[in-house]
């Protein structure tokens, strides 16, 4: 009784989520690039190993955990605006 209870005020207050398209792909994407970017500069030790050339795959993973969570806000902000 207690768990539908909590179960029906939780529901009410989720964000709409939008279906997979092209344009939430892109968006993704773009964070993703843009999360890379700053592991790569915010870093103290750019020189990592294992590497992948100029980045290490510790900063790629951070970079891509980062891009996912601006990401997921970015479409989820966007969505409730309207524009996607």
């Amino acid at each position: 009784m207690i768990n539908s209870m909590i179960l029906a005020a939780a529901q009410s207050t989720v964000p709409a989520t939008p279906a997979w398209s092209l344009s939430i792909g892109l968006v993704m994407i773009i964070c993703n690039i843009l999360g890379i970017a700053i592991a790569r500069y915010a870093t103290q030790d750019r020189g990592s190993q294992p590497s992948l050339g100029p980045i290490g795959i510790p900063q790629l993973v951070a970079g891509t955990s980062f891009g996912h969570i601006l990401g997921a806000g970015v479409i989820l902000g966007l969505t409730n605006v309207g524009a996607l």
